[in-house]
């Protein structure tokens, strides 16, 4: 009986573009705009490092002065920062066995070869949640997140209201906001209360949903804690993403166990996924690059740019009043 082997489905050169094309067409974070592919930072992570340093120039700042015949202008200066990026790099190994594609009648390592982008994609949703976990737990805690979860009644559930006095944080910046996260009891919530609105698109068919005129994400790694659940605002362009391929990094290995007959497919990639304006400072990471624990860790995370230029808003809420209320 003929069998189709791993060499019959994955060509390494091939598939590793393909898996990098095809995560960002299925990735939430790109279709919504949250997330925006730069072409810097995809030539930045091929250049080694566990950090990418990004400097920029600070806004200038100062009063203007009088003008006056007997004195001369009092020159000011520019100060230069800096943003800085974690590179992360992770990877997956799938093996098969023949016996299993025998027995099934189809093979198995082409399903799987035909699922890794899709993968890949929820792995960077998980990464997207690690990372605002751990910005919003210091950096941003004071002045991006508006917590009603322990008012009373209605007044600790999500509603337009609550939605509207988050993007306040940002004061007449507050336009920049364009996407909307939630997990999807929130979503269901929103729903029941027909506040959900469906887009369509250029073709005329419905595209995607909305939230006071916010592309809606429904994700369930949208932590909730105790009844309290963690809805956020982006910005667009708000987290930049990049990704490539360092020196002597494989993206793509295919091997055989012969004695086993198993196949095996091994993945591996390097990228960013960064909230601009808000620093990686590597403080608790101990391996070579940081898990997901790690960027969720408050003390990994420094606000750089200016509050309104940081286009992220964290809503704590409830979806029913607190008991006893």
């Amino acid at each position: 009986m003929a069998k189709t082997s791993i060499a019959d489905v994955i060509v390494p050169e091939i598939f590793a573009a393909y898996v990098i094309k095809q995560t960002k067409e299925l990735s939430a974070l790109i279709q919504s705009g949250i997330a925006v592919q730069n072409d810097k930072l995809d030539d930045l992570v091929t250049q080694g490092g566990k950090l990418i340093n990004m400097p920029f120039w600070a806004p200038i700042t100062g009063d203007d002065e009088v003008l006056s015949d007997s004195a001369a202008l009092t020159p000011a200066k520019i100060t230069a920062s800096q943003d800085v990026a974690a590179l992360l790099i992770r990877g997956k190994a799938w093996s098969a066995n023949e016996l299993a594609g025998a027995l099934a009648g189809s093979s198995p390592m082409a399903a799987i070869g035909a699922q890794v982008a899709g993968w890949w994609a929820r792995k960077e949703q998980a990464v997207l949640i690690s990372i605002l976990n751990g910005i919003f737990g210091s950096a941003l805690a004071t002045t991006h997140v508006n917590d009603i979860s322990a008012g009373t009644g209605d007044a600790a559930v999500i509603s337009g209201n609550a939605i509207l006095d988050t993007k306040q944080l940002l004061g007449d910046a507050a336009d920049q906001f364009t996407a909307i996260a939630m997990h999807s009891a929130v979503y269901t919530t929103l729903q029941k209360q027909n506040l959900i609105a469906f887009i369509p698109n250029a073709r005329g068919e419905v595209d995607f949903p909305t939230y006071l005129g916010y592309r809606v994400i429904v994700d369930d790694g949208c932590p909730v804690s105790d009844g309290v659940y963690s809805t956020y605002l982006f910005g667009a362009g708000s987290f930049g993403r990049g990704d490539g391929v360092p020196v002597d990094l494989t993206p793509v290995e295919t091997d055989r166990d012969s004695l086993a007959s198993d196949d095996i497919l091994i993945n591996r990639r390097a990228f960013v996924l960064h909230p601009f304006g808000v620093k990686f400072t590597n403080t608790t990471v101990t391996g070579a690059t940081p898990t997901n624990a790690e960027l969720a860790t408050a003390a990994n995370w420094a606000k750089v740019y200016e509050d309104k230029a940081i286009g992220l808003a964290l809503l704590k809420h409830r979806i029913a009043p607190n008991a006893g209320a």
